[in-house]
């Protein structure tokens, strides 16, 4: 686009290269909701503006600091800010302005930032630092502002606009701003860049008025002050917008990566050449299909449909006509959405019905009854309610039972829901147009649709088995399997393939559809299923288990540092006179260390620091000493652990009991990290398990979106890689198990380096065979249960005339920019073959297996990996 980097790139070198490291302060994660849980991508933000306030900050950036989070719609853009207001407040700022363009997103946020009891609060409840407990405050003006707190005013861009230009009591004014350090904070900030898209169509006193004037006064008040904007939306083609960005943007994860990463739905589009009646019933019947699939497996799901209108007259029209129609519906309805299945998801539904024996006459009440008009909403700018709006903001809630929204612009923007399974397009209109070259120019309704589209994207969690990530698709790679439509939005539109090929489009831009898509059959070779190996040979595994703490009474029972270091100030002080020599002895004093065991300040001071530590709670500390009988037990080991203390002769010989616990807290802060860093719940068993390899190994149907991984050869048959020196055929190599690799170009190589050196394998070995490990089995770290997949296994067999040696290699094959990230893996491969066991009461004595971890293979560094590779296996 332009030739200079912008800041996002450039800390992505950093970030690769470990310079800004992935470490979030335990205030931070501490303070922050439990139930929400930080994403890599998340962290990785959070990193990279710790990092350039405190390493780039000084040096080399503008005052006031001016930073742009560039993130997908659903990627959690909330709960960063609260992420930031937690480390800004830790460094000093008390006052927060938070401003967005819409009055339902301030609500929202204000419900998100200051209501403990709603569902998606983001703190902790209670938020502390060290021992001082906080509150997060709303304010009308920072007059009012508490010095230990975290101070908000929440507001629009127009009501800031407002209050600054039209004075009224108690409302926010410019010299609000002049002598406090203020966190300015815009949600969905693309809408203030209304001066610098159209500066150069307007004077600059007419700039003056617009919002992002008002902004920019605020911000250029105090050099202290910061300007945090988060957005999906940025128009970097714009060369003024990119110019004012490009050493703004701090941190950039677009639609696309968020789906590419399995963080939303995948977007289906369903049409039909139906009238709107029968395309609002096709809807309801897919979503109490999807209903029933969730409480089959256990999973609590109200599926909730949006039925959008052109305007607040159709929208009344086609509400009005659902509820005729719904509370009248009948079996002559069902059967003609029956008769239109053909081809579509609609079919397995109706085939779920008939295998579960749920009649015509069931299914009906059950939709008059989910979809009775107490559970239908109505929603546009003429009947818009306070009872609608916590509806509208509550739809995820046990208790809120609606199932269908009616509405027309009011959730394109600002709308925050995780259950929304199925938009209806209850008209058929199309403004966008094709130009040269087939480039395709979305209107602004195709554009709507597909920011509606991207929220609605957003992955609703939930868990089959422990592994489970909740907050990602799980069935990428089982297109068959029934819970795949917990996984999918549906967008209903009439018969319009014209148009279909425009949102199409659009949405491929827009990063929410893969470009590619394709499914495949990954087959095990006929000839494979007739060898020994495959009727007889076992695949090591190991499980993840439970940890067992049983016996851990106090600290005495887990290895932790025993002396902690602690720097009490000395109190001294002194006067110089500018510019006279220093008189290195005038005054001068000098710092000692002597070391304190706590038992030395006694029992009452270290209750008293328990007291004011959350952690230390009796019920709390059984968790990780679970054989644990009373605080007063605790307290005796406690007594051992020591405290390095540093500070002048003088005070040392003179502790008071507020520096006893001023040393007793920091030493128990500093345990506590100790305590939870010791502290597993799961580990992996050293003990691995034999499983027949038929059992484990089948033909697979796998969804693939070419290209997407970042690797041009991801997707690609082997057998006609793009690349010439990787294509292999391996439909006729006996030592491959499946018909053919799809994997990335990192992947191909190693295939093509084990078909180099084959014939040296053959000769020292009577079977060699190489399994692609497409989602079949995971093994577990040791240490903390933390599950893998390795990309392959290579399984080989030499038979001596005494014994038979069977070798199983654990094999990763990792490109460069992962190497550094993944590097847990190659260390748990390593581990692997020095710690394993193996459970093998089924094999003969004269039987010897060994698991044998390896580096990364990497084509940069294969030479290192074909060393080991060549001394593991003696060739």
């Amino acid at each position: 686009m332009y030739n200079n980097k912008t800041l996002s790139q450039e800390y992505d070198v950093l970030y690769k290269h470990g310079v800004i490291k992935k470490d979030i302060p335990k205030y931070i994660t501490d303070n922050l909701n439990p139930r929400f849980k930080l994403r890599p991508y998340q962290i990785e933000a959070i990193a990279r503006f710790i990092y350039y306030m405190e390493e780039d900050f000084n040096s080399n950036r503008n005052k006031p600091t001016q930073l742009l989070f560039n993130m997908a719609t659903g990627s959690g853009k909330t709960l960063l800010m609260a992420a930031n207001i937690l480390y800004l407040y830790n460094k000093g700022y008390r006052n927060f302005l938070f401003f967005v363009n819409s009055t339902n997103i301030i609500e929202k946020t204000r419900d998100n930032f200051l209501n403990p009891l709603s569902p998606k609060y983001l703190f902790s409840q209670r938020i502390k630092f060290e021992d001082k407990e906080i509150s997060i405050r709303e304010v009308s003006n920072f007059d009012e502002a508490n010095e230990e707190d975290i101070n908000i005013i929440f507001t629009t861009i127009q009501g800031l606009y407002s209050q600054l230009n039209l004075f009224r009591e108690n409302s926010v004014t410019f010299e609000d701003f002049r002598d406090k350090k203020i966190v300015l904070i815009s949600d969905e900030a693309h809408h203030i860049n209304a001066w610098t898209r159209n500066r150069l169509n307007k004077t600059e006193e007419e700039m003056k008025k617009t919002w992002e004037y008002t902004v920019m006064r605020i911000l250029n008040s105090n050099p202290e002050n910061m300007m945090l904007e988060y957005t999906a939306t940025i128009d970097l083609d714009n060369p003024a917008i990119y110019e004012k960005y490009k050493d703004k943007i701090i941190f950039e994860y677009d639609l696309k990566q968020f789906r590419v990463d399995g963080y939303s739905k995948e977007v289906k589009v369903l049409q039909a050449d139906l009238d709107n009646w029968e395309r609002m019933l096709q809807a309801v019947i897919l979503s109490q299909y999807r209903r029933k699939i969730a409480e089959r497996n256990g999973i609590r799901l109200k599926p909730v449909i949006l039925f959008k209108s052109r305007s607040i007259k159709e929208s009344k029209e086609n509400y009005e006509l659902f509820r005729e129609r719904m509370d009248n519906l009948s079996e002559v309805d069902i059967e003609n959405i029956k008769a239109n299945t053909n081809e579509t998801v609609l079919e397995r539904v109706f085939n779920y019905f008939k295998n579960e024996g749920i009649t015509t006459d069931n299914l009906i009440t059950e939709l008059k009854e989910d979809f009775s008009e107490e559970k239908c909403i109505l929603l546009d700018s003429e009947n818009m309610d306070k009872n609608k709006q916590i509806k509208l903001n509550t739809l995820e809630d046990e208790n809120n039972e609606i199932r269908a929204i009616f509405a027309v612009k009011m959730l394109d923007e600002g709308w925050d829901v995780l259950n929304l399974f199925d938009i209806v397009r209850l008209y058929d209109t199309r403004d966008g147009r094709w130009i040269k070259d087939g480039k395709y120019i979305p209107g602004n309704t195709t554009l709507a649709e597909r920011q509606l589209i991207g929220r609605g994207a957003r992955y609703y969690p939930f868990k089959i088995n422990e592994d489970d990530d909740p907050f990602k698709r799980k069935f990428d790679n089982q297109p068959e399997n029934p819970l795949k439509i917990l996984e999918e939005l549906y967008y209903h539109s009439k018969h319009n393939p014209r148009y279909i090929q425009e949102l199409t489009t659009a949405l491929k831009e827009y990063g929410i559809m893969p470009y590619e898509e394709k499914e495949i059959q990954l087959k095990v070779k006929p000839n494979i299923k007739n060898t020994e190996f495959w009727k007889k040979g076992f695949l090591f595994v190991n499980k993840k288990v439970k940890t067992d703490r049983k016996g851990i009474k106090t600290i005495d029972d887990i290895e932790i540092e025993r002396t902690y270091r602690y720097r009490l100030p000395t109190g001294f002080s002194r006067e110089d006179v500018v510019l006279q020599e220093e008189n290195t002895s005038r005054n001068s004093f000098e710092t000692t260390t002597r070391t304190f065991s706590l038992g030395n300040f006694g029992d009452t001071i270290i209750r008293k620091a328990m007291a004011k530590l959350d952690f230390y709670r009796f019920n709390n500390l059984k968790k990780y000493f679970p054989d644990l009988n009373s605080s007063k037990e605790f307290i005796e080991s406690l007594k051992k652990i020591n405290a390095d203390v540093i500070s002048s002769k003088e005070k040392l010989n003179n502790l008071t009991p507020d520096d006893e616990l001023k040393i007793c807290l920091s030493v128990l802060l500093q345990l506590e990290n100790e305590i939870m860093n010791e502290y597993v719940e799961y580990k992996g068993t050293e003990i691995f398990v034999p499983v027949e390899i038929k059992r484990i190994v089948k033909d697979k149907q796998l969804k693939i979106n070419v290209g997407e991984c970042g690797d041009k050869e991801y997707g690609i048959p082997m057998s006609n890689a793009k690349h010439p020196d990787l294509q292999l055929n391996l439909s006729d190599k006996d030592w491959y198990v499946y018909d053919e690799n799809y994997g990335t170009s990192e992947e191909k190589s190693f295939v093509k380096f084990i078909d180099g050196v084959i014939n040296d394998l053959k000769q020292q070995y009577s079977e060699v065979y190489l399994l692609r490990n497409a989602s079949l089995f995971k093994i577990y770290r040791f240490s903390d249960g933390k599950a893998m997949e390795p990309d392959f296994v290579l399984f080989l067999k030499k038979e001596n005339s005494e014994e038979i040696e069977q070798y199983q290699l654990f094999i990763e094959a990792k490109g460069e920019h992962l190497i550094e990230r993944d590097k847990w893996k190659e260390d748990f491969l390593k581990e692997i073959e020095k710690k394993h066991k193996l459970e093998a009461t089924l094999f003969g004595e004269n039987e010897k297996y060994r698991l044998i971890g390896l580096p990364f293979y990497n084509d940069n560094t294969k030479f290192k990996f074909m060393g080991e590779f060549r001394k593991k296996l003696d060739l």
